[in-house]
């Protein structure tokens, strides 16, 4: 999925607390230019609007600056809020346009029933995302991991996982993704929570 947003150059001097009172949240677009940066603005509807479609590390945006005539491709790197009131503090961008190859963070989706489950087990889940490597255009949204071929006491871990076509996995891959332990010995959380998470 790719996200549009338009952004324009923050005026000199201006300070971040100014801007957001006039409904502007301060910005950076970084690796545009090689190691450059600019500093940016964006408007704080359209700012909202994005985190509602946008994952960090993810999601692909269309970045537009006119007043830079700069548009490209990027990723949202970081998003910065105010620790209780969650109120939009800034937000920052990586252009992907140069590379050839960039990191994300990738959720993982469990499919299919396990076995171990309808022999009374209790699936644990502690891995809930995959860090990759892939070209900027070949983000996946996810990643499936079967499940249903697992036992009572069976597990997944990370070299298990069938990839989609140049994804190459940053992870340990030792790393368990998803097991099936007997009742009672289980420490995190249950299907049942899993499915209302």
């Amino acid at each position: 999925m790719e996200v549009t947003v338009e952004c324009q150059k923050r005026p000199e001097g201006s300070k971040p607390k100014a801007l957001r009172r006039s409904g502007l949240i301060p910005a950076t677009l970084y690796g545009h230019k090689g190691a450059e940066s600019v500093s940016l603005t964006v408007n704080a509807k359209t700012a909202e609007t994005l985190l509602k479609k946008a994952v960090v590390n993810n999601t692909l945006i269309a970045v537009n600056i006119p007043d830079l005539s700069w548009s490209g491709k990027a990723l949202l790197r970081e998003v910065q809020t105010h620790p209780w009131k969650k109120a939009l503090y800034h937000l920052s961008f990586f252009s992907v346009a140069a590379q050839d190859s960039i990191d994300v963070v990738v959720p993982l989706k469990l499919v299919g029933q396990a076995s171990g489950l309808k022999q009374g087990g209790v699936l644990e889940h502690p891995s809930t995302e995959l860090q990759v490597k892939c070209a900027p255009d070949n983000i996946p949204e996810s990643i499936e991991v079967d499940i249903s071929k697992l036992d009572l006491g069976g597990s997944l871990h990370v070299h298990e996982l069938v990839l989609p076509a140049g994804i190459t996995v940053m992870d340990d891959p030792e790393t368990i993704i998803v097991s099936i332990v007997p009742p009672g010995s289980h420490t995190g959380e249950t299907a049942e929570e899993l499915a209302e998470a």
